[in-house]
């Protein structure tokens, strides 16, 4: 299952950019194939036990591919493997996809670093 290694590497990349500090929430925008986004949220929450993530809350967004039909000029999302290989409204297989395959990070919430102690 490559979501396993997606979710840890979503944990790995806010825990870097947290520097230490406890991550209280996640924006990720996932484009590409369709992911289930319970899967997505408990794969997470498992690759942050017991880290400065462990609690932190997850902001989903997903973005499907699409394809183009150059046939019958449809553009639709894709939610299954045979919309990539025909189009689901004439059944065409002229399609073309398009949108990005990615992961990203896009924010993450953390506490405020504790106060240096005054100097006198």
């Amino acid at each position: 299952m490559h979501e396993v290694g997606m979710c840890e590497g979503i944990v790995e990349a806010a825990l870097r950019r947290a520097d230490g500090r406890p991550v209280r929430g996640m924006r990720v925008r996932v484009g590409g194939h369709p992911v289930d986004p319970e899967v997505i949220e408990q794969g997470v929450r498992v690759a942050a036990a017991g880290t400065a993530a462990e609690d932190a809350a997850l902001d989903l967004v997903l973005e499907p591919l699409s394809v183009h039909c150059d046939r019958c000029g449809a553009r639709t999302p894709v939610n299954s493997a045979t919309a990539l290989a025909a189009c689901p409204a004439c059944g065409s297989v002229d399609v073309q996809s398009a949108g990005r395959e990615d992961v990203v990070l896009e924010s993450i919430t953390v506490d405020a670093p504790a106060p240096e102690p005054a100097r006198d």
